[in-house]
């Protein structure tokens, strides 16, 4: 199920509350902060904060290759290194879990997508968050309502549509 019930999927305006939030960025070893691109902790909070309508406790990593890689391998069953993780640590209150953020790989995407580094990170956060709160693209319906979410907190946020072609 793509939200649970907890908001309309097909609202044209991003979710608006003052969930509390306790979130803990990590940069792994060898990930370089905002000298290579990789987002600031304030920027990532803000980027959670307007995505989260729920009371929650994240720990957001950024992480290189072969970490993104084991994880994926490990907990999916893939044998790569992708973007983003959302791991969900049940459905208590406040809601709880890790999201991680391979930073290469976003570096590598916005290039290739020619996409601002910047605005690549902010979409691909909003994403993990939604997954988090129980979001999700299994079929071409939640897709589309997940798609359209991203883009209304991402827009409301002064970055570019990220589904927009390039």
């Amino acid at each position: 199920m793509r939200n649970k019930g907890k908001t309309s999927a097909f609202s044209e305006e991003p979710p608006r509350t003052k969930a509390k939030l306790k979130l803990m960025v990590q940069y792994a070893t060898g990930i370089a902060t905002h000298a290579e691109g990789v987002p600031t902790r304030p920027q990532f909070r803000r980027w959670v904060k307007a995505a989260l309508t729920r009371d929650a406790e994240i720990v957001l990593r950024i992480v290189a290759e072969a970490e993104a890689r084991s994880l994926n391998q490990n907990f999916r069953g893939k044998d790569y290194a992708t973007n983003v993780l959302t791991f969900v640590y049940g459905d208590a209150q406040p809601l709880s879990g890790d999201i991680v953020l391979c930073a290469p790989v976003v570096a590598q995407e916005a290039k290739q997508q020619h996409k601002d580094l910047t605005a690549h990170y902010a979409h691909l956060t909003v994403h993990g968050i939604l997954h988090l709160q129980g979001w999700d693209h299994a079929n071409e319906t939640d897709a589309v309502a997940m798609e359209q979410m991203e883009t209304a907190i991402i827009t409301k946020l002064g970055y570019d549509d990220p589904y927009q072609e390039r």
